[in-house]
């Protein structure tokens, strides 16, 4: 059996947060003092369960075998109006793009986007009022307090969507990972057979002037995916966030035209959305062809999109690269139109 994939971009996790320390009921006790007024403290608060974003992770294997997390209760007041100790928060380290949501109504609890971003998933319950907060001009000795908030119980499901400025698109063998290896110093696997990449690979693709922005390849997509075959769907929602999608198709392929089709065909049927996103066609492997040959196919392709939408490369001859590097960066930061000032 292969090793189990580092990667985890979906988890499922019970939480409960801490129950509120209870507010107590006493009185100020000194010397010569025989009826001394109320003094019971608060309760302390009860510990958040929080997720904090890090840019230095890019899966959430961390949390897969931590199912349950528990945080403490908060103390409970006490006497000379002192306060019940709060109870430490738990936080859970969680990758840029970690999307939450609760896993029995659905409703989306927030998403980390920003390193150091936090966000409260299951809130500690407040620490009750003592009573000398209950004191009045009508009630001198009030007897009661009020007990701590009760703790919060979640099922909630954490979903990875990895934050790329370009997502790489196409069918396996359409040479995604070997174009990511020639454009960054990102190592992913490589070999001639389908399914080659079963994870997400991000690399940072480096630009004129020490500029750069960051490319992810996704792994390949197959006919049927949006409905579940192959491990397209499992990975369609990673694309979601990237602000170009980078559609390649190989030249060498038996029908270049039906592969791009497909491809647009999966993308809208999973999110319709998709089709509102920036999009570049890069035909690949053309050290495979003669320019006769490649020129025809792109033909084809420049009477569907427009001849500024496509690019044709080669990462084994690097022909075009630089081309598709100044493509994306047009893309990804157009230039801002001129006010009129008139």
């Amino acid at each position: 059996m292969p090793p189990a994939s580092p990667f985890v971009d979906h988890v499922r996790l019970y939480l409960k947060s801490g129950k509120g320390g209870n507010g107590i009921v006493h009185w100020r006790k000194e010397k010569f003092v025989p009826k001394g007024g109320p003094d019971g403290g608060d309760g302390g608060r009860g510990g958040h369960i929080i997720l904090r974003g890090d840019a230095q992770m890019w899966t959430l294997l961390d949390l897969k075998y931590r199912k349950h997390i528990h945080a403490d209760d908060g103390q409970t007041g006490q006497g000379a109006l002192k306060t019940g100790k709060d109870a430490k928060d738990i936080v859970l380290r969680v990758p840029l793009g970690t999307v939450a949501h609760d896993a029995e109504t659905g409703e989306t609890l927030g998403e980390i986007t920003e390193n150091g971003q936090e966000l409260v998933v299951a809130k500690g319950g407040h620490g009750g009022k003592g009573n000398w907060h209950f004191r009045s001009p009508t009630n001198q000795t009030p007897t009661y307090a009020s007990p701590g908030g009760n703790a919060e119980e979640r099922l909630v499901e954490l979903e990875l969507k990895v934050l790329a400025d370009v997502g790489l698109v196409g069918f396996p063998n359409a040479g995604k990972s070997t174009l990511l290896s020639v454009l960054t110093a990102a190592k992913p696997k490589i070999a001639d057979y389908p399914f080659t990449t079963l994870v997400p690979n991000l690399g940072i693709v480096k630009h004129r002037d020490f500029q750069s922005f960051v490319i992810a390849d996704i792994p390949g997509i197959i006919e049927g995916a949006s409905e579940g075959r192959g491990l397209g769907i499992q990975f369609l929602r990673h694309i979601e966030r990237n602000s170009i999608l980078l559609l390649m198709v190989s030249v060498d392929s038996e029908k270049p035209m039906k592969e791009y089709n497909t491809l647009m065909k999966e993308l809208e049927a999973y999110n319709p959305e998709l089709m509102q996103k920036e999009r570049l066609l890069a035909l690949t492997k053309t050290d495979l062809k003669t320019e006769k040959e490649v020129e025809k196919i792109r033909k084809q392709f420049e009477k569907k999109l427009g001849a500024e939408r496509i690019v044709t490369i080669s990462s084994v001859t690097q022909s075009g690269l630089q081309t598709l590097r100044d493509k994306l960066w047009e893309m990804l930061n157009p230039p801002a139109e001129k006010e009129d000032w008139m």
